[in-house]
Formats: structure tokens, C-alpha cells, sequence
């Protein structure tokens, strides 16, 4: 761990890159810058063959100085210090008070270079890392720069001091979407470390990272708002999306919820069906019984229901 001194007077707890993972990003922007320049030159022989030799060494020259020198400058000033190989390797490239490089940085840097990794084949730029406390190489030296790591573990940040409760949620419908990774990083760094600053570098400090936070999220910082209480707040609602986000994935992708279990209706209980009335035979008369006999009407001489008249 290495303290850089930025411009307000404020230590910076970065990490230098050493030889072996500056080594495999430059290995691998050779790699690619190679390749690049062997297509191009290809191409260019076959467009230029008939003109003469003076003017095919001319082409050659300006492609190997535009595309082997030309090109990482182009790179590491539009990026900001972050080329294809310090990309993958987690590497980037600041001034010596921390803040992103320009143009003039990169171009020392790439001139230097030239001498030192592509002439020599790497040799003076490894025997100057060795011998540096913090890994640069002369590039580095000349140009005042420093290549850190950016992929720092969790587990080395301080803590954060919580906001106000009255302060909770205030920021939900922030877009965080605009601020860089280096302003939160600057951010942290501050929070994790104001109690340990002098009281008035601090709230300048704090002044400044306040206002580009609200310059990148578009909202100004509400009113009667400190500037450090500000910056804490935004810091946590971001670890609170962070979060939401992240168990809103594992969610997703874990096994669906079982069914909520619902019990059956009761039945009703049992009721018997109604019996049908039972059979009963008509009564077997004797063929040597008597008659009945029915009484007839006396005014119509007929059967008082039925109708039948008996024979006289």
C-alpha cells in the first residue's frame, strides 16, 4: 500500500502495480498492437507495389510509428490510463497525486517507451520496476506518473459512517447511473478516512466531492445538507440498490417457491338415501269364498265410487 499526497493535502491509500501483472498487461497490448500492425502492413505492400522502394520504406515507417506508438498514446488518453492489457489486469495508469493522466502523460510515457520496452526488448523497463520502491518505470518517472491497481479487496475499506435516520430514503429516485467508478472510489476513500484530516482540508474536500456527485447525478445537494452527511447518504442508498440488486438475482435464478398448501373443503357428513316402501302382496281370496258385497246407491242403483252395478 502506497499514500499519494493529492493537491489538498490528503494521503491516498493506492496500491502499486508490480513487474509481473505490469509485465502481462504490456505482453498482452503487444500481443494486439502486433497483430494490428502485421494486417495493416500486409494490406499496405499489396496497395503500394507499384511504387518505388523510398516510398514503401516511407509507408512502413509511418505505419510502425502510428499504429506501435501512435496508437497506446491514442489509448491510454482517451481511456484515462487504461489500455486492452491493464484492462484485463485490473491495472490503470494516474498522475503522482492521483488524479487521471492527460494527453502530455501519455505521450511521455509512450515516447519513452519506444526506448525502453520495444529497442531494448523490455530489459531497461524491468530493471527500472525492480529498482523503484513503487514499480515505475523511466516512462513513469519522466512523465509523473504511477500505475495502481483498481481491483482493491473489500475487506481492506474502512467502515462507512451511516447517515441520519431522517436522511433514510431521501435519495431513492437518484440516477447513479452517470458517476464513474473513480468518483466513488475518491468517495469511500473520504469517508473511510475524514475523521483522521484536518477539520478545514476535510470539508473542502468534501465540499468538492459533493458537488461533482451532484454534477453527475443531475439533482443539486438539498438544502441544510452538510456536504459529508450528503456523501454519506448517496454512499449508502448506492449499497442499498447494490443489494437489492444482487438478491434480486439470486432470486431469480434459485428454485421456484413451493406451492402454498390449501386443505380440501370439508365434506358434509354422511345421510343415508330414503328407503323405498317395502312390498306388500295383495291378500289370496279362496276360490269357495263367498262374495263380498257392496252396497249400492239407493237412488241410482249404482256403486257409490266405482259404478258397478251388480247384475238382479
Amino acid at each position: 500500500m502506497s499514500e499519494l499526497v493529492t493537491g489538498e493535502a490528503v494521503a491516498l491509500e493506492l496500491r502499486p502495480a508490480r513487474l509481473p501483472s505490469r509485465a502481462l498487461a504490456v505482453l498482452l497490448d503487444l500481443v494486439v498492437a502486433v497483430a494490428v500492425y502485421v494486417v495493416v502492413t500486409i494490406a499496405l505492400v499489396a496497395a503500394t507495389a507499384s511504387l518505388d522502394d523510398a516510398a514503401q520504406f516511407a509507408v512502413s515507417i509511418a505505419t510502425f510509428v502510428l499504429l506501435l506508438v501512435g496508437a497506446p498514446i491514442a489509448v491510454e488518453t482517451l481511456s484515462h490510463g487504461r489500455s486492452l492489457g491493464k484492462l484485463a489486469c485490473g491495472l490503470r495508469v494516474v498522475r503522482d497525486d492521483g488524479g487521471p493522466i492527460r494527453f502530455r502523460h501519455a505521450l511521455v510515457r509512450g515516447a519513452i517507451g519506444v526506448v525502453e520496452i520495444l529497442m531494448t526488448f523490455g530489459v531497461i523497463a524491468c530493471i527500472a520496476s525492480l529498482v523503484s520502491s513503487r514499480g515505475r518505470r523511466l516512462g513513469d518517472v519522466f512523465a509523473g506518473t504511477l500505475v495502481v491497481r483498481e481491483r482493491v479487496p473489500a475487506a481492506r475499506t474502512g467502515f462507512l459512517p451511516p447517515p441520519p435516520p431522517w436522511l433514510a430514503g431521501r435519495f431513492a429516485e437518484l440516477d447513479l447511473s452517470a458517476v464513474p467508478d473513480g468518483l466513488w472510489l475518491a468517495v469511500r476513500q473520504y469517508l473511510t478516512r475524514m475523521h483522521q484530516l484536518d477539520p478545514q482540508v476535510g470539508w473542502a474536500m468534501a465540499e468538492r466531492l459533493s458537488s461533482d456527485l451532484a454534477a453527475r447525478t443531475g439533482a443539486p445537494v438539498p438544502h441544510g445538507v452538510p456536504p459529508t452527511v450528503y456523501l454519506a447518504a448517496v454512499m449508502q442508498e448506492r449499497q442499498a440498490r447494490e443489494v437489492r440488486r444482487t438478491v434480486g438475482n439470486g432470486a431469480a435464478t434459485g428454485p421456484a417457491p413451493a406451492a402454498p398448501y390449501e386443505p380440501r373443503p370439508a365434506q358434509p357428513p354422511y345421510q343415508p338415501r330414503p328407503t323405498e316402501p317395502t312390498y306388500q302382496p295383495r291378500p289370496v281370496v279362496a276360490a269357495d269364498a263367498p262374495p263380498v258385497e257392496r252396497p249400492a246407491t239407493e237412488a241410482s242403483g249404482k256403486t257409490g265410487s266405482t259404478g258397478f252395478v251388480p247384475p238382479a
